[in-house]
């Protein structure tokens, strides 16, 4: 079963969809998240989220200053700025 994933900065959604995997940056480190992955709530850090779709296309974006969860099979990051960079 896929992730959900929801990608929003503070003005707009960035990208929603699914993926097979998400890796973003947190204060504490990198982190990686597949479906049936405990729930996690961190705080952001600078860097990219790199989501890879269930065909194996990739997406990144740069992201600061926000939070990521996982609950479920749903990952949501919130920042407060982020630009799709591919």
């Amino acid at each position: 079963m896929p992730l959900q994933v929801h990608l929003v900065s503070a003005d707009a959604e960035v990208w929603t969809g699914e993926a097979s995997l998400v890796v973003a940056k947190t204060v504490e480190g990198e982190i990686g998240f597949m479906a049936g992955h405990e729930p996690v709530l961190a705080i952001l850090a600078e860097g990219q989220v790199r989501i890879t779709r269930a065909d194996g296309s990739k997406v990144i974006v740069n992201a600061q200053d926000g939070f990521l969860s996982m609950e479920g099979d749903t990952v949501t990051i919130v920042a407060g700025n982020a630009v799709l960079v591919s």
